[in-house]
């Protein structure tokens, strides 16, 4: 993946260590290799949660796993070396950077938590998997999308929390007691989890017109704004797609313009040349009948 122009340096050897450095991080079999890291430390933190795994290979798997950070580690500071202030113009690595700097933090007294989050390395596959790549960017592009309709969500939940709990709180108020209890019950049945025989048939019991209520909400949650969030996801997605796909049209036309270009200027040599040997014939042939 080509980051972008090499940065200048005024000495030459430092500049030709750095190209050599640039393609090394750039060649697509290191990138290969940092996801097979990538891959392998996965299954090694996961092995250490295992209390069998770890009687048996422990002070392997955590060799391996200091190993393997040593190597994420390098592989950080020679993009930094190679990429300097541009390093940290490009968000995917940034990420790479923090979640390799989180595995560096000590774990010892109140930061023994963040042994946990050493698992966070795994998700460097997002930023190095291109195809990852393009689904997370696709989520982001989604987000100002979705904020009408988060809205509007959040507005039905409120009205229907409210009505809830005028109507089943007395009877049910570990439901419906309250807004909150209200909201959480109604978040429960949207998922669709254990909403029939858990739910609504209970309060239907006491209330044989509930349907009425809650079946609307279904329908207006879970099967028309929920689904509202998965055109904005997916039309965010195609747009992306669309965008890369022109950018890539773009490079293709200015490539085709630059040879198109070279082929003018070469065609116009020629014709110098031509003219140039013209020129010198008719002279040869002029100075002939002379001698």
């Amino acid at each position: 993946m080509n980051e972008g122009p090499l940065p200048s340096n005024p000495c030459p050897e430092m500049t030709g260590l750095r190209e050599k450095l640039r393609r090394l991080v750039e060649d697509p079999r290191f990138e290969k290799a940092v996801i097979a890291l990538i891959i392998v430390n996965a299954i090694t933190l996961g092995l250490e949660t295992s209390d069998t795994a770890m009687a048996a290979a422990g002070t392997l798997l955590l060799a391996l796993d200091r190993a393997i950070l040593t190597v994420f580690v390098v592989e950080i500071i020679l993009r930094l070396y190679v990429r300097r202030l541009a390093f940290w113009r490009d968000p995917w690595r940034v990420f790479d950077f923090i979640v390799v700097a989180i595995a560096l933090i000590p774990a010892s007294g109140n930061l023994s938590v963040l042994r946990a989050f050493r698992i966070l390395r795994v998700l460097r596959l997002v930023s190095t998997v291109p195809s990852m790549r393009r689904v997370v960017q696709g989520l982001l592009h989604a987000v100002p999308g979705m904020g009408s309709i988060v809205l509007l969500l959040s507005l039905i939940f409120y009205v229907f929390s409210v009505m809830a709990t005028k109507l089943y709180g007395e009877t049910f108020p570990e439901w419906f007691g309250t807004i909150g209890a209200s909201a959480y019950t109604l978040f429960q049945i949207m998922t669709l989890e254990s909403w029939s025989m858990g739910i609504v048939r209970p309060v239907m019991e006491a209330y044989p017109m509930a349907w009425a209520f809650f079946l609307p909400f279904i329908l207006a949650t879970a099967f028309t704004v929920l689904n509202l969030f998965i055109g904005i996801i997916v039309d965010a997605m195609q747009s992306t797609h669309n965008e890369e796909a022109q950018e890539e049209r773009a490079q293709v036309f200015n490539e085709t313009a630059l040879v198109l270009e070279e082929v003018r200027a070469l065609r116009k040599e020629v014709a110098a040349l031509k003219e140039e040997m013209d020129k010198r014939d008719t002279a040869g042939m002029v100075k002939q009948p002379g001698e």
